[in-house]
């Protein structure tokens, strides 16, 4: 946009009613959360300079995608690219939005449903679905992260789905002769019922989250509760902090004898 026209802009704002203040906020809302995912994602490309089909790193701008992130044509192989080729994301068409998803999951202690969350950001719940797995996939094949400094580590917890699951059928059909699951049924987890009890946790997943002061993450999928496996997770992110305990450990232990 062009100063002149970016004055005019700011000169009709003052003529707006305001009904169109608030639609001129809801677009300006809109257009920054899509600013923000763009601004991560060339982010990520001004760190890699190297194409993802070559490995070359002479390229040139070609241009925007659909999404509005700058497109890269390598000087090699010729071949454009961005900051999306070859990731989880490199197919979505609304990357402004998942990121928004993605700070519900897992930035807030009590996300919303998936027909709540689909409701707010005008998408089908299916597609909010699919974002959550994707997600979760990531987070089981995610690779350990290099950590310096001081590292905080914390345990959370995702309620797992069992959505399409057949497992009371059998038991509804044939109440007398089929026992019933040792699992309750979900619709049964309520604020008034089974979610304050202490067993909830068992049908939970739960989820290893590791960061430092310098910004590197790790989320890490954990198959069950116990100490020891929570120390086989860490031990190879904080190996330092593991050999200073058992140096202690020896210590105290020598001067016991």
């Amino acid at each position: 946009m062009l100063h002149s026209d970016f004055r005019r802009f700011l000169d009709a704002l003052d003529r707006l009613n305001p009904a169109q203040i608030v639609d001129a906020q809801s677009k300006i809302r809109d257009l920054r959360q899509k600013t923000e995912a763009i601004s991560e994602i060339e982010a990520r490309t001004n760190q890699d300079h190297k194409c993802p089909f070559c490995g070359d790193e002479r390229r040139q701008k070609w241009g925007r995608t659909r999404t509005k992130v700058q497109r890269y044509r390598c000087t090699g192989c010729q071949k454009t690219y961005s900051g999306r080729t070859g990731s989880a994301i490199g197919r979505l068409h609304r990357p402004d939005l998942f990121m928004v998803a993605l700070r519900d999951m897992l930035g807030t202690a009590t996300p919303q449903s998936v027909r709540k969350l689909g409701r707010r950001l005008g998408l089908n719940k299916n597609t909010v679905w699919r974002w959550r797995m994707l997600v979760f996939s990531k987070i089981g094949t995610s690779s350990a992260a290099r950590f310096s400094g001081i590292v905080e580590a914390d345990e959370t917890f995702q309620r797992e789905s069992r959505k399409g699951s057949r497992e009371w059928a059998p038991h509804f059909a044939n109440p007398k002769t089929v026992a019933p699951p040792p699992r309750p049924r979900w619709e049964g987890f309520t604020t008034q019922g089974l979610k304050v009890m202490r067993g909830l946790l068992k049908w939970q997943l739960p989820i290893l989250t590791v960061a430092d002061r310098g910004g590197a993450r790790l989320f890490r999928r954990l198959p069950n509760r116990k100490g020891v496996t929570l120390e086989r997770a860490m031990k190879p992110l904080a190996p330092s902090a593991f050999r200073r305990r058992q140096r202690l450990q020896e210590r105290r232990s020598g001067g016991r004898d």
